[in-house]
């Protein structure tokens, strides 16, 4: 009988960490590792950096070659996907028909790109999630637009690009775009840049940057978009030519007021924006619309326990996974890079774990199975726009309290403390020697009681 594999779905980084991570692990039993998008495991946070701006080529993203893949030994699956999960016999469905069944799951399917109604119909609207997306938008940016005409700016320079939403991705595209001579209409529903993530001090630092450079800043809400008249139908589809804000005038008409950044709706038509390329970055959301057993908990991605398991052998790791902190006390989910690889690698060990305890499996050559343990990471985040690198340790989104202890506009440097519930429990830090913000990560490791936190971080700050 031949012995059952142990998947990985998500050829991503977490994806990679885990089956890298079974292989040192002992399993030397079959793996198979599952991807939906044909390329090998690349690295995102450059894809909104520097793929975009056409410093890098897609062959520097790769995690690994082909070559580096082979000692592995893995049944690798690219472009299939996963479409179904049985999990009381852990038996996969994928691409509809196939099933296979497995001693173990790790699910690190990741997220996918938010959208706008009608979007997907029009030539030079974009999301920004995979290589192809984002190959497709540089494409935009750095050949030259549609040819002049029907209200479209004529390619070959200057490009009308206006990105709805304001997060992370949105500024960082923003900034990619700017460097690449654009002109940049950046359309949030929050005045401040980013402010779910960083708070408003930090945000309105990030919004001054972008200002300096040449970035329109807008608030408002996206009604829809105007486009060309449709093409015959073996023809291209209709090119965007303006993004349509709800409720105003046109911008700098007596129907829109400008302050502080904004437009605020005063007259009963739209807004109109003239663009000829649209990047949507209103966000994602998990990859688990495939997962469809009752038996598992699909709210706001894949819930998890302490050990990051879904159910009995199966577990998940990576963005798509929403799992007990311990040290946080309560449930998280996290869309970091650097989660994502030390997440496959416990969630790897854990499986393993548990399936040598129960003697489904073993490991190799007699060694004895590690227990499981919790995952307890001190999250890592960081973002890079302009020759701006903010870096962040711990929880900055979901504070009740945030208090910027060094702020330094001219010098654009910013130290901000993020608090819940009478406890420091994330730490932010631009401008700042790359000593003083490694020290900050100790202060954030569990969470402090707030006087006690604020006096770590002035003692981490001052040495150094």
């Amino acid at each position: 009988m031949t012995a059952r594999p142990i998947a990985v779905v998500g050829a991503s980084a977490a994806g990679l960490a885990a089956a890298e991570t079974l292989r040192r692990s002992g399993w030397r039993g079959p793996l198979t590792l599952i991807g939906d998008e044909p390329h090998l495991p690349y690295d995102r946070p450059p894809l909104s950096k520097q793929l975009l701006h056409g410093a890098w080529e897609p062959e520097k993203l790769r995690l690994r070659t082909e070559e580096q893949l082979a000692p592995l030994d893995l049944d690798l699956r690219l472009g299939t996907r996963a479409t179904g999960l049985d999990v009381a016999t852990r038996t996969l469905t994928l691409d509809g028909t196939e099933r296979l069944a497995c001693a173990g799951i790790v699910i690190a399917t990741g997220v996918a790109a938010r959208t706008l109604p009608g979007a997907d119909r029009l030539t030079g609207v974009h999301t920004l999630r995979t290589l192809d997306d984002a190959l497709a938008l540089r494409g935009r940016l750095t050949n030259g637009g549609t040819p002049a005409g029907e209200g479209v700016a004529g390619g070959g320079g200057t490009r009308r690009l206006v990105i709805v939403g304001n997060g992370v991705l949105g500024c960082e595209a923003a900034a990619v775009a700017r460097e690449l001579g654009h002109e940049v209409t950046v359309v949030g529903i929050e005045e401040t840049p980013m402010a779910a993530a960083v708070g408003t001090d930090v945000g309105t630092l990030l919004a001054e940057e972008h200002r300096a450079r040449g970035v329109r800043l807008l608030t408002g809400t996206v009604d829809g978009f105007d486009s060309t008249p449709a093409a015959p139908a073996d023809g291209p589809g209709p090119q965007v030519t303006a993004v349509r804000l709800a409720n105003g005038g046109p911008p700098g008409s007596g129907g829109v007021a400008v302050g502080g950044g904004g437009v605020a709706a005063r007259g009963g038509e739209s807004s109109r924006l003239p663009a000829d390329t649209v990047l949507v970055a209103i966000g994602s959301r998990p990859a688990v619309d495939w997962l469809t057993d009752p038996a598992l908990d699909t709210t706001d991605g894949l819930r998890c326990d302490a050990y990051c398991a879904a159910a009995p052998g199966i577990y998940a790791a990576g963005d798509v996974a929403r799992w007990d902190h311990p040290a946080h006390g309560r449930p998280l989910r996290f869309e970091h890079r650097m989660n994502a690889t030390e997440q496959g690698m416990a969630a790897a060990r854990n499986l393993l774990a548990e399936l040598a305890a129960d003697g489904t499996a073993g490991t190799a050559d007699g060694t004895p199975a590690q227990e499981r343990r919790p995952f307890a990471p001190v999250p890592y985040f960081w973002s890079d726009q302009y020759d701006l690198k903010i870096q962040a340790y711990g929880l900055t989104t979901g504070a009740d309290r945030v208090e910027t202890l060094v702020r330094d506009r001219a010098g654009r440097r910013i130290l901000a403390l993020y608090g819940r519930e009478g406890r420091a429990v994330g730490v932010l830090a631009a401008g700042l020697p790359p000593r003083q913000v490694r020290a900050l990560r100790a202060v954030v490791a569990d969470p402090l009681p707030w006087e006690e936190a604020r006096e770590r971080v002035a003692a981490a700050t001052a040495a150094g």
